[in-house]
Protein backbone atom coordinates (compact mmCIF):
# COMPACT_ATOMS: atom_id res chain seq x y z
CA UNK A 1 0.00 0.00 0.00
CA UNK A 2 1.47 3.35 -1.10
CA UNK A 3 2.41 5.38 1.79
CA UNK A 4 1.68 8.90 0.05
CA UNK A 5 -0.49 11.32 1.68
CA UNK A 6 -3.67 11.68 -0.50
CA UNK A 7 -6.04 14.25 1.92
CA UNK A 8 -5.00 15.69 4.95
CA UNK A 9 -7.36 17.56 6.84
CA UNK A 10 -5.68 20.10 9.14
CA UNK A 11 -7.70 21.77 11.97
CA UNK A 12 -11.20 21.57 10.43
CA UNK A 13 -13.90 23.70 12.10
CA UNK A 14 -17.05 24.25 11.14
CA UNK A 15 -19.71 26.31 13.24
CA UNK A 16 -23.77 26.31 12.43
CA UNK A 17 -25.55 29.28 13.25
CA UNK A 18 -28.42 31.81 13.63
CA UNK A 19 -29.33 34.19 15.49
CA UNK A 20 -30.76 32.00 18.33
CA UNK A 21 -28.37 28.77 18.41
CA UNK A 22 -24.98 28.19 17.00
CA UNK A 23 -23.62 24.51 17.16
CA UNK A 24 -20.01 23.14 16.78
CA UNK A 25 -20.70 20.00 14.24
CA UNK A 26 -16.52 19.82 13.47
CA UNK A 27 -14.01 20.92 16.77
CA UNK A 28 -10.05 21.05 15.35
CA UNK A 29 -10.46 18.25 13.08
CA UNK A 30 -6.94 16.41 11.83
CA UNK A 31 -6.63 13.51 9.88
CA UNK A 32 -4.69 11.70 6.77
CA UNK A 33 -5.93 9.43 4.09
CA UNK A 34 -2.69 7.72 2.91
CA UNK A 35 -3.32 6.89 -1.91
CA UNK A 36 -4.80 3.34 -1.48
CA UNK A 37 -6.11 3.41 1.99
CA UNK A 38 -9.90 2.47 2.68
CA UNK A 39 -9.94 4.55 5.37
CA UNK A 40 -12.98 4.55 7.71
CA UNK A 41 -14.83 7.52 9.53
CA UNK A 42 -17.34 6.04 12.61
CA UNK A 43 -19.66 7.65 15.01
CA UNK A 44 -23.43 7.87 16.04
CA UNK A 45 -25.84 10.09 14.68
CA UNK A 46 -24.55 13.77 15.32
CA UNK A 47 -21.34 13.07 15.40
CA UNK A 48 -20.14 15.57 12.56
CA UNK A 49 -19.25 12.77 9.72
CA UNK A 50 -22.08 13.70 7.03
CA UNK A 51 -20.69 17.52 7.60
CA UNK A 52 -17.04 16.67 7.40
CA UNK A 53 -17.25 14.86 3.87
CA UNK A 54 -19.19 17.68 2.59
CA UNK A 55 -16.37 19.88 3.80
CA UNK A 56 -14.03 17.71 1.90
CA UNK A 57 -15.64 18.45 -1.28
CA UNK A 58 -16.54 21.59 -0.69
CA UNK A 59 -20.27 21.55 -0.56
CA UNK A 60 -20.07 22.85 2.92
CA UNK A 61 -17.07 25.17 3.80
CA UNK A 62 -15.36 25.32 7.33
CA UNK A 63 -14.87 28.02 9.30
CA UNK A 64 -11.43 27.22 10.22
CA UNK A 65 -8.89 24.75 8.42
CA UNK A 66 -7.18 23.61 5.83
CA UNK A 67 -7.87 20.42 3.34
CA UNK A 68 -5.42 19.65 1.68
CA UNK A 69 -5.39 17.48 -1.70
CA UNK A 70 -2.45 16.08 -3.43
CA UNK A 71 -0.35 19.23 -2.14
CA UNK A 72 -3.55 22.04 -2.42
CA UNK A 73 -5.69 23.55 0.12
CA UNK A 74 -9.13 22.94 -1.63
CA UNK A 75 -10.41 25.89 0.69
CA UNK A 76 -7.69 28.07 -1.45
CA UNK A 77 -8.97 26.95 -4.44
CA UNK A 78 -10.71 29.13 -7.28
CA UNK A 79 -14.04 27.79 -8.66
CA UNK A 80 -12.14 26.28 -11.98
CA UNK A 81 -9.32 24.90 -9.89
CA UNK A 82 -12.34 23.49 -7.34
CA UNK A 83 -14.27 21.95 -10.39
CA UNK A 84 -10.83 20.21 -11.45
CA UNK A 85 -10.78 18.59 -7.36
CA UNK A 86 -14.06 17.65 -7.40
CA UNK A 87 -14.16 15.28 -10.59
CA UNK A 88 -11.56 13.47 -9.10
CA UNK A 89 -13.40 12.77 -6.13
CA UNK A 90 -16.59 10.48 -6.95
CA UNK A 91 -19.20 10.39 -4.19
CA UNK A 92 -21.34 7.77 -2.95
CA UNK A 93 -24.90 8.57 -1.19
CA UNK A 94 -27.09 6.66 1.18
CA UNK A 95 -30.65 7.23 -1.31
CA UNK A 96 -28.22 6.45 -4.14
CA UNK A 97 -29.60 10.04 -5.65
CA UNK A 98 -30.12 8.81 -9.70
CA UNK A 99 -32.04 10.24 -12.03
CA UNK A 100 -35.38 8.17 -12.36
CA UNK A 101 -36.48 9.14 -15.39
CA UNK A 102 -32.89 7.93 -16.95
CA UNK A 103 -32.07 4.82 -17.91
CA UNK A 104 -29.12 2.84 -16.10
CA UNK A 105 -26.59 3.84 -19.01
CA UNK A 106 -27.89 7.69 -19.17
CA UNK A 107 -26.95 7.71 -15.22
CA UNK A 108 -23.57 6.55 -15.33
CA UNK A 109 -22.66 8.61 -18.30
CA UNK A 110 -24.36 11.70 -16.83
CA UNK A 111 -20.80 12.63 -15.04
CA UNK A 112 -19.22 12.23 -18.84
CA UNK A 113 -21.52 14.76 -20.42
CA UNK A 114 -20.64 17.66 -18.08
CA UNK A 115 -17.06 17.75 -18.47
CA UNK A 116 -17.79 17.20 -22.59
CA UNK A 117 -16.81 13.64 -23.30
CA UNK A 118 -17.26 12.34 -27.18
CA UNK A 119 -20.10 10.43 -27.25
CA UNK A 120 -17.84 7.10 -28.41
CA UNK A 121 -15.44 7.52 -25.44
CA UNK A 122 -18.41 7.67 -23.06
CA UNK A 123 -20.28 4.60 -24.81
CA UNK A 124 -16.93 2.64 -24.50
CA UNK A 125 -16.60 4.12 -20.40
CA UNK A 126 -20.04 3.54 -19.37
CA UNK A 127 -19.63 -0.37 -21.09
CA UNK A 128 -16.52 -0.98 -18.95
CA UNK A 129 -18.44 0.94 -15.26
CA UNK A 130 -21.46 -1.40 -16.19
CA UNK A 131 -19.03 -4.39 -16.26
CA UNK A 132 -17.16 -3.67 -12.87
CA UNK A 133 -20.07 -3.37 -10.76
CA UNK A 134 -22.20 -6.43 -12.58
CA UNK A 135 -24.85 -4.46 -14.35
CA UNK A 136 -24.32 -5.29 -17.95
CA UNK A 137 -27.55 -6.39 -18.69
CA UNK A 138 -29.16 -3.42 -16.73
CA UNK A 139 -28.23 -0.99 -19.16
CA UNK A 140 -31.46 0.17 -20.58
CA UNK A 141 -33.56 -0.41 -17.28
CA UNK A 142 -34.86 2.39 -15.06
CA UNK A 143 -33.91 2.83 -11.32
CA UNK A 144 -37.31 2.04 -10.80
CA UNK A 145 -37.14 -1.34 -11.86
CA UNK A 146 -34.14 -2.07 -9.83
CA UNK A 147 -33.05 -3.67 -6.23
CA UNK A 148 -31.56 -1.28 -3.71
CA UNK A 149 -28.33 -2.95 -4.34
CA UNK A 150 -28.41 -2.99 -7.82
CA UNK A 151 -29.46 0.83 -7.41
CA UNK A 152 -26.45 1.36 -5.01
CA UNK A 153 -24.27 -0.10 -8.21
CA UNK A 154 -25.42 2.45 -10.57
CA UNK A 155 -24.57 5.06 -8.33
CA UNK A 156 -20.61 3.03 -7.64
CA UNK A 157 -20.95 3.51 -11.06
CA UNK A 158 -21.44 7.18 -11.74
CA UNK A 159 -18.98 7.74 -9.04
CA UNK A 160 -16.66 6.38 -10.65
CA UNK A 161 -17.40 7.60 -14.61
CA UNK A 162 -14.67 10.33 -14.35
CA UNK A 163 -11.88 8.23 -13.50
CA UNK A 164 -11.41 9.51 -9.87
CA UNK A 165 -8.59 8.94 -7.30
CA UNK A 166 -10.38 9.23 -4.30
CA UNK A 167 -14.41 7.99 -3.41
CA UNK A 168 -16.49 9.32 -0.63
CA UNK A 169 -19.21 7.54 0.63
CA UNK A 170 -21.60 8.44 2.94
CA UNK A 171 -23.33 6.01 4.24
CA UNK A 172 -23.24 3.97 1.37
CA UNK A 173 -24.82 0.96 2.67
CA UNK A 174 -26.74 2.04 5.49
CA UNK A 175 -30.17 2.20 3.53
CA UNK A 176 -29.10 -1.49 2.53
CA UNK A 177 -29.93 -5.25 4.21
CA UNK A 178 -27.60 -7.15 5.95
CA UNK A 179 -26.98 -9.59 2.49
CA UNK A 180 -26.97 -6.88 -0.16
CA UNK A 181 -24.57 -4.37 2.31
CA UNK A 182 -22.47 -7.73 1.93
CA UNK A 183 -22.25 -7.37 -1.26
CA UNK A 184 -21.71 -3.64 -2.03
CA UNK A 185 -18.67 -4.15 0.71
CA UNK A 186 -17.13 -6.68 -1.44
CA UNK A 187 -17.88 -4.20 -4.39
CA UNK A 188 -15.70 -1.35 -2.81
CA UNK A 189 -13.12 -3.67 -1.52
CA UNK A 190 -12.20 -4.91 -5.38
CA UNK A 191 -12.27 -1.62 -6.38
CA UNK A 192 -10.51 -0.78 -3.86
CA UNK A 193 -7.70 -3.31 -4.65
CA UNK A 194 -8.05 -3.46 -8.35
CA UNK A 195 -8.33 0.34 -9.75
CA UNK A 196 -6.53 1.41 -6.65
CA UNK A 197 -8.58 3.91 -5.63
CA UNK A 198 -8.76 5.52 -2.37
CA UNK A 199 -12.18 5.35 -0.22
CA UNK A 200 -13.06 7.60 2.33
CA UNK A 201 -15.89 5.91 3.55
CA UNK A 202 -18.29 7.48 6.60
CA UNK A 203 -20.63 5.04 8.58
CA UNK A 204 -22.35 4.36 12.12
CA UNK A 205 -21.56 0.40 11.87
CA UNK A 206 -18.85 -1.17 13.00
CA UNK A 207 -19.17 -3.97 11.21
CA UNK A 208 -18.94 -1.74 8.21
CA UNK A 209 -15.42 -0.40 9.42
CA UNK A 210 -14.58 -3.97 11.25
CA UNK A 211 -14.68 -5.81 6.99
CA UNK A 212 -12.70 -3.20 4.37
CA UNK A 213 -11.37 -0.66 6.33
CA UNK A 214 -7.25 -0.29 7.32
CA UNK A 215 -7.75 3.05 9.38
CA UNK A 216 -10.28 4.70 11.45
CA UNK A 217 -10.78 7.83 12.76
CA UNK A 218 -13.94 7.84 15.54
CA UNK A 219 -15.93 11.17 15.90
CA UNK A 220 -17.63 11.94 18.99
CA UNK A 221 -19.03 15.47 19.74
CA UNK A 222 -17.55 16.89 16.25
CA UNK A 223 -13.99 15.95 17.68
CA UNK A 224 -11.85 12.68 16.44
CA UNK A 225 -11.52 10.78 19.90
CA UNK A 226 -9.80 8.16 18.54
CA UNK A 227 -7.33 7.31 15.43
CA UNK A 228 -5.33 4.59 13.79
CA UNK A 229 -5.33 1.12 12.31
CA UNK A 230 -8.60 -0.64 12.53
CA UNK A 231 -7.34 -3.65 14.47
CA UNK A 232 -5.28 -1.43 17.26
CA UNK A 233 -8.23 0.69 17.64
CA UNK A 234 -10.53 -2.25 18.26
CA UNK A 235 -8.39 -3.72 20.78
CA UNK A 236 -7.32 -0.75 22.92
CA UNK A 237 -10.41 1.23 22.40
CA UNK A 238 -10.14 4.35 25.15
CA UNK A 239 -12.99 6.48 24.52
CA UNK A 240 -16.40 5.97 25.38
CA UNK A 241 -17.88 6.63 22.11
CA UNK A 242 -15.36 3.67 20.80
CA UNK A 243 -16.72 1.32 23.66
CA UNK A 244 -20.28 2.21 22.33
CA UNK A 245 -19.62 1.51 19.09
CA UNK A 246 -17.18 -0.83 18.93
CA UNK A 247 -19.15 -2.76 21.91
CA UNK A 248 -15.61 -4.13 23.47
CA UNK A 249 -16.64 -2.74 26.76
CA UNK A 250 -19.66 -1.63 28.45
CA UNK A 251 -21.67 1.25 27.01
CA UNK A 252 -21.27 2.84 30.41
CA UNK A 253 -18.63 2.85 33.17
CA UNK A 254 -21.76 1.68 35.86
CA UNK A 255 -21.90 -1.45 33.91
CA UNK A 256 -18.39 -2.70 34.82
CA UNK A 257 -18.31 -5.18 37.92
CA UNK A 258 -17.86 -4.23 41.08
CA UNK A 259 -15.68 -7.25 41.80
CA UNK A 260 -11.77 -7.60 40.47
CA UNK A 261 -12.34 -9.03 37.22
CA UNK A 262 -10.86 -9.55 34.04
CA UNK A 263 -11.79 -8.17 30.34
CA UNK A 264 -11.29 -10.42 27.06
CA UNK A 265 -11.50 -8.75 24.09
CA UNK A 266 -12.33 -10.74 21.14
CA UNK A 267 -10.59 -9.26 17.73
CA UNK A 268 -11.44 -12.20 15.15
CA UNK A 269 -8.17 -14.44 16.23
CA UNK A 270 -9.93 -16.98 18.81
CA UNK A 271 -13.00 -17.21 15.95
CA UNK A 272 -15.20 -20.56 16.95
CA UNK A 273 -12.62 -21.70 19.56
CA UNK A 274 -14.29 -23.24 22.73
CA UNK A 275 -12.01 -21.10 24.83
CA UNK A 276 -13.15 -20.71 28.23
CA UNK A 277 -13.96 -24.31 28.57
CA UNK A 278 -10.76 -24.97 27.38
CA UNK A 279 -8.95 -22.57 29.62
CA UNK A 280 -10.17 -24.25 32.49
CA UNK A 281 -9.01 -27.73 31.33
CA UNK A 282 -5.64 -26.50 30.35
CA UNK A 283 -4.82 -24.67 34.01
CA UNK A 284 -6.85 -26.57 36.01
CA UNK A 285 -8.86 -23.16 36.68
CA UNK A 286 -12.62 -22.56 36.65
CA UNK A 287 -13.63 -19.17 36.24
CA UNK A 288 -17.04 -17.49 36.76
CA UNK A 289 -18.38 -15.42 33.67
CA UNK A 290 -19.69 -12.33 34.71
CA UNK A 291 -20.95 -10.92 31.16
CA UNK A 292 -20.41 -11.12 27.49
CA UNK A 293 -20.75 -8.97 24.48
CA UNK A 294 -20.11 -10.89 20.90
CA UNK A 295 -20.29 -10.24 17.36
CA UNK A 296 -20.03 -12.38 14.52
CA UNK A 297 -18.54 -11.24 11.21
CA UNK A 298 -17.27 -12.91 8.37
CA UNK A 299 -16.98 -16.40 10.31
CA UNK A 300 -15.06 -14.58 13.30
CA UNK A 301 -15.91 -13.23 16.94
CA UNK A 302 -15.60 -9.83 17.55
CA UNK A 303 -16.30 -8.50 21.21
CA UNK A 304 -15.62 -8.67 24.88
CA UNK A 305 -16.39 -11.24 27.97
CA UNK A 306 -15.76 -9.63 31.32
CA UNK A 307 -14.40 -12.82 34.09
CA UNK A 308 -14.21 -13.15 37.71
CA UNK A 309 -10.47 -12.45 38.57
CA UNK A 310 -9.28 -16.15 40.46
CA UNK A 311 -8.19 -14.74 43.83
CA UNK A 312 -4.56 -16.87 43.79
CA UNK A 313 -1.88 -14.74 42.23
CA UNK A 314 -0.75 -18.19 40.56
CA UNK A 315 -4.13 -18.76 39.24
CA UNK A 316 -4.36 -15.60 37.92
CA UNK A 317 -1.13 -15.70 36.14
CA UNK A 318 -2.06 -18.76 34.24
CA UNK A 319 -5.38 -17.64 33.18
CA UNK A 320 -3.67 -14.44 31.32
CA UNK A 321 -0.97 -16.45 29.64
CA UNK A 322 -3.52 -18.60 28.41
CA UNK A 323 -5.07 -16.35 27.31
CA UNK A 324 -2.77 -14.17 25.98
CA UNK A 325 -1.45 -17.04 24.04
CA UNK A 326 -4.52 -17.52 22.32
CA UNK A 327 -4.28 -14.63 20.61
CA UNK A 328 -6.22 -12.81 23.15
CA UNK A 329 -6.06 -9.33 24.79
CA UNK A 330 -6.64 -9.09 28.27
CA UNK A 331 -7.25 -6.23 30.83
CA UNK A 332 -7.48 -6.30 34.37
CA UNK A 333 -10.26 -4.79 35.79
CA UNK A 334 -11.40 -3.27 39.23
CA UNK A 335 -7.93 -4.10 40.70
CA UNK A 336 -7.21 -2.38 43.75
Amino acid sequence: MSSKVLIEVRGLSKIFADAENRVTALNDISLQVQEGQIYGIVGMSGAGKSTLIRCINRLDTPNEGQIIYRGQDILAMNRQELLGARRKMGMIFQQFNLFMQRTVAQNIRYPLEITGVSRKAADQRVAQLLDIVGLQDKARAYPAQLSGGQRQRVGIARALANEPDLLLCDEATSALDPMTTQSILDLLQDINRRLGITILLITHEMAVIRQICHRVAILDGGRVVEEGDVDSVFRNTRSEAGKRLFGVLPQQASEDPDTPSLRIVFDGAAAEKPVISKLSQQTGVFVNILSANMNHLQGKTYGQMIIEKPRDPAENAAVIAYLEGQGLTVREVNTP
